[in-house]
Order: C-alpha cells, then sequence, then structure tokens
C-alpha cells in the first residue's frame, strides 16, 4: 500500500464505500426489493449523499453516467467481475483497463480477489498489473478480498478473514474489503493482520436497521475503517436514512442508539 493513495476516497482515513456492482454479480434480482434501484440513476444520486466517500460501479454504468456526476461522486472502478450465471470455480474477468478509468477520471479501481480459488495465480497477476497501473495514474487501489473455492466456499473464519486482510497489505491494495468474521475480537485480528492497509466491512445481505448498525459499530471499534456497502443501503426504502446513521457511527463515532436517534430511524 501506499500512504495518501486513497486519499480521494477517504475522508480523516475513514469511508463509505456506496456499491453497485451488483448488477453483473448477482443479477437483477437484487433490486426486487426496490425495483426503482434498476435504474442506475436513482443510485448516482443516493451517491451524492454526504456520507458516500465513493462510488463503486462496473464500466457500463460509469461510461453512461459519470460525465454528469463528476463534480459531486467520487469514482471507485471495479475492474473486474463476473456473472452469477457462471457456476465454475471462484474467478473474475477483468472488464475494465486501468487506463480506460482513468481516462474516465476515476479516482480508484476496485479489484476481486478470491485467495484459494484454483484461478488465484491467474487473479494475483491480474491484480499486479493492475495494481501498478493504478500507482502509474496517481490512484487508490481497494482489493475485495474474498477466500472461495473448493473446500473453502465463503469461509468466514476468523484465521481465514484475517489471512484475507494480510493478502490485501502483501500484494498492494491501499484498501482491504473483507467479510464481517463474527465478532469484534475476531475483526481486530484481520485489522492486526492488514497492517496500514485499511480494513473496510463488506454490506453483505439486508438485515434491520439496528443489527446492521450494530454490527457496524462492532467493526469500527475493532479498528476497521469503513464499511463497503451495497444492498443494506439501496435494498431499504429510505437509503438516506441508514447512510444518515452510517455517517454517525463511520465518522462521529456514534453509538448505533445515537446515530438510529439521530436518523430518525
Amino acid at each position: 500500500m501506499k500512504p495518501g493513495a486513497d486519499s480521494a476516497i477517504t475522508r480523516n482515513g475513514k469511508s463509505i464505500i456506496l456499491a453497485y456492482d451488483h448488477g453483473l454479480e448477482h443479477g437483477p434480482s437484487d433490486f426486487d426489493p426496490v425495483p426503482e434501484t434498476a435504474d442506475p440513476e436513482v443510485l448516482w444520486e443516493l451517491a451524492t449523499h454526504s456520507a458516500v466517500t465513493a462510488f463503486a460501479v462496473q464500466k457500463g454504468v460509469a461510461e453512461a453516467y459519470y460525465p454528469s456526476y463528476e463534480d459531486d461522486v467520487s469514482l471507485l472502478a471495479k475492474l473486474n467481475g463476473t456473472s452469477n450465471l457462471w457456476m465454475g470455480e471462484p474467478d473474475s474477468a477483468v472488464n475494465w483497463t486501468v487506463e480506460n478509468a482513468a481516462d474516465l477520471g476515476a479516482d480508484a479501481i476496485g479489484f476481486t480477489l478470491y485467495g484459494g480459488s484454483n484461478h488465484e495465480v491467474e487473479m494475483q497477476e491480474e491484480f499486479r498489473d493492475a495494481q501498478e497501473a493504478a500507482r502509474e495514474n496517481e490512484m487508490g487501489v481497494v482489493m475485495w478480498s474474498y477466500p472461495r473455492g473448493q473446500g473453502l466456499k465463503n469461509d468466514k473464519k476468523p484465521g481465514t478473514i484475517a489471512y484475507a486482510a494480510r493478502l490485501a497489505l502483501e500484494l498492494g491494495a491501499d484498501i482491504a474489503k473483507v467479510k464481517y468474521p463474527g465478532s469484534g475480537e475476531a475483526m481486530e485480528q484481520a485489522v492486526r493482520a492488514a497492517g496500514p492497509t485499511s480494513v473496510v466491512m463488506s454490506g453483505g445481505s439486508k438485515t434491520s436497521d439496528r443489527d446492521f448498525l450494530e454490527t457496524v459499530e462492532s467493526a469500527m471499534n475493532a479498528g476497521a475503517k469503513g464499511l463497503a456497502v451495497g444492498r443494506n443501503v439501496f435494498q431499504r426504502e429510505d437509503p438516506e436514512g441508514i447512510l444518515d446513521a452510517l455517517e454517525q457511527v463511520i465518522f462521529e463515532e456514534a453509538t448505533t442508539d445515537e446515530a438510529l436517534e439521530t436518523a430518525g430511524l
């Protein structure tokens, strides 16, 4: 990692990355709870919320909308991704070059690495090329570090999540996005393993306002530097309200109860 490289997508060293790569990774069913979110412009407008430090999208969505939002949104170019129709060993196609993302005006790149997959070696080499190109273009680097593969299907064991965080440091990411490993103590282990690389929690599937905020609060108390979240925001009827609450927990160090009250949830 390179000190300060992620400054365009952080606030005082912390971040709330709003992710909207779900149309590729999961398919349109992720938009069913709130059908209007299938329209990318709804999410671009949401990404202008003061809590959001970066908006992570795939190439096509960025090309279609970012020129209209470049003054209000920090763009995190998600370089790779594979549809949920793919049933093979975990892998992720590289769909966007760093150079093209830089030409569009992206502030940082995002890259998924499936540690433990039979394709890990190839993915690490692809990440190397992307990371070095990002440095040449003065862009931050965020790794979606998800251990998956034969014998490791969506593994959330503390030691495995800590290993995922360490992979991000060893390979040169500025920010590691990892699954919440189930407890504050386990998250502390991941944060220690990442060293100077910032660790942010993956938002995951939608839960209740309180449960979600309590998990985020636990992660922050354990030393995490923020959150990368999609469904736990855009699948709600009041996404602005949960962003208001997240802003309190992550940037103002509020408790869940304080954040819920402030946000009126």
